[in-house]
Protein backbone atom coordinates (compact mmCIF):
# COMPACT_ATOMS: atom_id res chain seq x y z
CA UNK A 1 0.00 0.00 0.00
CA UNK A 2 1.74 3.78 -1.03
CA UNK A 3 2.31 6.03 2.36
CA UNK A 4 0.78 9.51 1.21
CA UNK A 5 3.49 11.95 2.01
CA UNK A 6 0.16 14.77 2.28
CA UNK A 7 -3.45 14.61 2.64
CA UNK A 8 -4.50 12.32 -0.30
CA UNK A 9 -7.67 14.47 -0.67
CA UNK A 10 -4.59 17.27 -2.03
CA UNK A 11 -4.43 18.02 -6.03
CA UNK A 12 -1.24 16.41 -7.56
CA UNK A 13 1.67 18.17 -8.29
CA UNK A 14 4.04 17.27 -10.72
CA UNK A 15 7.56 16.90 -9.92
CA UNK A 16 6.58 16.82 -6.42
CA UNK A 17 6.94 13.92 -4.03
CA UNK A 18 3.25 13.29 -2.40
CA UNK A 19 3.30 9.48 -1.82
CA UNK A 20 5.69 6.44 -1.95
CA UNK A 21 5.45 2.62 -2.58
CA UNK A 22 6.49 0.92 0.30
CA UNK A 23 7.79 -1.83 -2.50
CA UNK A 24 8.01 -2.39 -6.01
CA UNK A 25 4.98 -4.28 -6.24
CA UNK A 26 2.53 -2.68 -4.38
CA UNK A 27 -0.71 -0.75 -4.82
CA UNK A 28 -1.01 2.67 -5.49
CA UNK A 29 -3.30 5.69 -3.64
CA UNK A 30 -6.11 4.52 -6.14
CA UNK A 31 -6.12 1.16 -5.95
CA UNK A 32 -5.45 1.06 -1.72
CA UNK A 33 -8.80 3.55 -2.28
CA UNK A 34 -11.45 0.94 -3.96
CA UNK A 35 -9.51 -1.88 -1.87
CA UNK A 36 -7.85 -4.12 -3.90
CA UNK A 37 -5.71 -6.57 -2.65
CA UNK A 38 -2.58 -8.12 -4.03
CA UNK A 39 -3.10 -11.90 -3.36
CA UNK A 40 0.23 -13.04 -5.60
CA UNK A 41 2.44 -11.27 -8.63
CA UNK A 42 4.95 -13.70 -10.00
CA UNK A 43 6.95 -14.65 -12.98
CA UNK A 44 4.47 -12.60 -15.11
CA UNK A 45 1.03 -13.65 -14.02
CA UNK A 46 -1.25 -12.14 -10.74
CA UNK A 47 -4.11 -12.71 -8.64
CA UNK A 48 -5.52 -9.59 -7.04
CA UNK A 49 -8.84 -9.12 -5.41
CA UNK A 50 -11.68 -7.09 -4.60
CA UNK A 51 -14.75 -6.98 -1.89
CA UNK A 52 -18.00 -4.95 -3.17
CA UNK A 53 -18.58 -2.58 -0.63
CA UNK A 54 -21.45 -0.33 -1.33
CA UNK A 55 -19.32 2.50 -2.32
CA UNK A 56 -18.45 0.31 -5.27
CA UNK A 57 -22.28 0.15 -6.28
CA UNK A 58 -23.76 1.54 -9.54
CA UNK A 59 -27.42 2.93 -9.38
CA UNK A 60 -28.84 -0.98 -10.00
CA UNK A 61 -26.83 -1.92 -7.08
CA UNK A 62 -23.91 -4.17 -8.50
CA UNK A 63 -20.34 -3.55 -8.58
CA UNK A 64 -19.49 -0.40 -11.07
CA UNK A 65 -18.15 -1.67 -14.09
CA UNK A 66 -15.04 0.87 -13.40
CA UNK A 67 -14.65 -1.03 -10.23
CA UNK A 68 -14.04 -4.50 -12.06
CA UNK A 69 -11.75 -2.71 -14.85
CA UNK A 70 -9.52 -0.92 -11.89
CA UNK A 71 -9.08 -5.02 -10.25
CA UNK A 72 -8.59 -6.30 -13.95
CA UNK A 73 -6.11 -3.46 -15.29
CA UNK A 74 -4.16 -3.63 -12.13
CA UNK A 75 -3.78 -7.18 -12.10
CA UNK A 76 -2.47 -7.09 -15.60
CA UNK A 77 0.10 -4.09 -14.40
CA UNK A 78 1.37 -6.22 -10.95
CA UNK A 79 1.76 -9.24 -13.44
CA UNK A 80 4.25 -6.87 -16.05
CA UNK A 81 6.02 -5.70 -12.51
CA UNK A 82 6.57 -9.16 -11.53
CA UNK A 83 9.01 -9.54 -14.77
CA UNK A 84 10.47 -6.23 -15.00
CA UNK A 85 12.92 -4.29 -12.98
CA UNK A 86 11.93 -2.04 -10.23
CA UNK A 87 11.65 1.22 -11.26
CA UNK A 88 10.64 0.87 -15.27
CA UNK A 89 7.79 2.90 -16.11
CA UNK A 90 5.58 1.96 -17.93
CA UNK A 91 1.52 2.77 -18.59
CA UNK A 92 -2.00 1.14 -19.76
CA UNK A 93 -2.28 2.19 -23.55
CA UNK A 94 -5.09 0.21 -24.74
CA UNK A 95 -8.19 -1.94 -23.11
CA UNK A 96 -11.18 -3.84 -23.72
CA UNK A 97 -13.76 -5.60 -21.32
CA UNK A 98 -16.41 -7.61 -21.41
CA UNK A 99 -18.74 -7.53 -19.31
CA UNK A 100 -20.48 -11.38 -18.91
CA UNK A 101 -22.62 -11.18 -15.31
CA UNK A 102 -23.06 -8.77 -12.54
CA UNK A 103 -21.83 -8.96 -8.76
CA UNK A 104 -24.25 -7.88 -6.36
CA UNK A 105 -21.98 -9.06 -3.46
CA UNK A 106 -18.74 -10.86 -2.41
CA UNK A 107 -14.97 -10.42 -3.33
CA UNK A 108 -14.65 -10.69 -6.76
CA UNK A 109 -10.80 -11.88 -7.98
CA UNK A 110 -8.84 -10.89 -11.05
CA UNK A 111 -6.30 -13.66 -12.53
CA UNK A 112 -3.90 -12.08 -14.81
CA UNK A 113 -1.32 -13.24 -17.56
CA UNK A 114 1.04 -11.14 -20.16
CA UNK A 115 3.09 -11.57 -22.78
CA UNK A 116 5.94 -10.04 -23.89
CA UNK A 117 7.55 -7.57 -23.81
CA UNK A 118 7.78 -7.51 -27.46
CA UNK A 119 10.03 -4.38 -27.47
CA UNK A 120 8.31 -1.71 -25.43
CA UNK A 121 4.75 -3.72 -25.70
CA UNK A 122 3.09 -5.87 -22.95
CA UNK A 123 0.14 -8.06 -23.81
CA UNK A 124 -1.76 -8.70 -20.79
CA UNK A 125 -5.44 -10.52 -20.19
CA UNK A 126 -7.51 -11.00 -17.23
CA UNK A 127 -10.25 -13.09 -16.14
CA UNK A 128 -12.50 -11.18 -13.18
CA UNK A 129 -14.57 -13.89 -11.25
CA UNK A 130 -17.25 -13.11 -8.27
CA UNK A 131 -17.18 -15.34 -5.06
CA UNK A 132 -18.75 -18.12 -6.35
CA UNK A 133 -16.61 -18.75 -9.32
CA UNK A 134 -18.50 -17.36 -12.12
CA UNK A 135 -16.56 -15.15 -14.72
CA UNK A 136 -18.11 -12.03 -14.64
CA UNK A 137 -15.69 -10.10 -17.14
CA UNK A 138 -12.87 -10.42 -19.08
CA UNK A 139 -10.23 -8.05 -20.08
CA UNK A 140 -7.52 -7.60 -22.23
CA UNK A 141 -5.12 -4.67 -22.48
CA UNK A 142 -1.64 -3.40 -24.03
CA UNK A 143 0.73 -1.69 -22.23
CA UNK A 144 3.92 0.53 -23.13
CA UNK A 145 7.50 0.69 -21.33
CA UNK A 146 8.48 4.31 -21.57
CA UNK A 147 11.22 5.25 -23.89
CA UNK A 148 14.82 5.47 -22.95
CA UNK A 149 14.64 2.05 -20.15
CA UNK A 150 16.70 0.07 -21.99
CA UNK A 151 13.69 -1.68 -24.16
CA UNK A 152 13.42 -1.22 -27.92
CA UNK A 153 10.63 -1.33 -29.95
CA UNK A 154 11.62 -3.97 -32.59
CA UNK A 155 12.70 -3.09 -36.52
CA UNK A 156 9.78 -3.57 -38.06
CA UNK A 157 7.64 -1.29 -36.13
Amino acid sequence: MARLLVDGNQPRHAGATQFQLRQWIDLAPFEDFVGLTIESAENGEARLSMPFRLCLANGGGVMHGGALVTLADTAVAMAIKSILPAGTVFATTELETRFLAPVQEGTVVALARVRGPKGRTFHGEAEVRDAAGTVVARFHSIFRIARGQGFDDPPDG
